[in-house]
């Protein structure tokens, strides 16, 4: 059988987001809980893109849950596995928020994405319970709420299949993780010196020079390079909340696990100092899940 990514992770240009995450009514382990959820997820998403004239929407599954399911297409990279929490030599941590379940909505208004959320919670709803969900919205031109242009690094959209298609599956992996911004404390910085953190100046994205650019500047500490090769993956990260919360929903996807690993790992000072960023910005939770071939939900 052909396999391909599901549509929504490359469908640039939607500006309102919705993240929902579930738990098994009967629990991951259980290989009859897990059956019903996937069994429910893609007449569900098709319900769900029907009542919103074109949501674009991807689903992802715990790696046990799919595993367990007894699902013949698209499995899932041996050891995969959960994400467990992260915590660096100085005590800073990134907490684990791992779910069952995790599907992505985007739409044109947040009024369409709203309503396809609901579609697929309620057909969802006979075997998983929503234990988890953010709205996010993009914002002016793909900036995160500090300012800084998000996703520069990203690959070009018609290389991205081949750098986070998992081989001989046709799925691919997406790690997920809730930030709380402190724009106060970014902000009581001078412009040059929040540059320095980033390692990217503001207004148009430019990386600092070598010379310029702290070791623990955000862009030092997440790209990783093997043999002078960098190691990609895209992200489609959104801003989310108000006045009183606000942050990002860092979403990133890739083939190959340990490249999130080695990035974590760095940011959180197991792997040289501790990323800059985490001075004004503090993850809540985090996950891995397995995002199977679009062919796997359907067939």
């Amino acid at each position: 059988m052909t396999t391909s990514l599901q549509s929504g992770i490359l469908a640039f240009g939607t500006r309102a987001h919705h993240y929902l995450e579930f738990d098994l009514i009967d629990g991951a382990a259980n290989a009859d809980a897990s059956a019903a959820a996937i069994s429910a997820a893609g007449p569900g998403l098709t319900n769900a893109r029907a009542a919103t004239a074109g949501a674009s929407i991807v689903v992802g599954f715990r790696s046990s849950v799919w595993a367990s399911s007894g699902a013949t297409t698209g499995a899932p990279p041996a050891g995969l596995g959960d994400f467990e929490t992260l915590t660096g030599p100085d005590g800073f941590s990134m907490p684990s928020g791992q779910h069952d379940v995790w599907v992505w909505v985007s739409a044109a208004g947040p009024d369409d994405a709203l309503d396809a959320a609901r579609a697929v919670a309620a057909a969802l709803a006979p075997c998983a319970r929503l234990a988890a969900e953010q709205s996010a919205f993009a914002y002016h031109d793909s900036r995160d709420l500090s300012g800084f242009i998000d996703g520069t690094e990203n690959p070009p959209v018609v290389e991205s299949p081949g750098i986070i298609t998992v081989p001989d599956t046709g799925g691919t992996i997406v790690f997920v993780q809730r930030w709380v911004h402190d724009l106060a404390a970014l902000h009581a910085h001078p412009l040059h010196e929040q540059e320095r953190i980033i390692g990217r100046t503001k207004a148009d994205s430019v990386e600092l020079d070598d010379d310029a650019r702290p070791e623990s500047a955000h862009i030092s500490r997440v790209a990783i390079e093997d043999d002078g090769e960098e190691l990609e993956v895209v992200r489609r990260s959104t801003p989310f909340g108000g006045v009183a919360e606000n942050g990002l929903v860092f979403v990133a996807f890739t083939r190959d696990r340990d490249r999130i690993d080695r990035m974590l790992r760095r940011m959180v000072g197991l792997d040289g100092p501790r990323d800059a960023l985490t001075a004004w910005s503090t993850p809540t939770s985090a996950a891995y899940y397995y995002v199977p071939p679009a062919e796997a939900l359907i067939g």
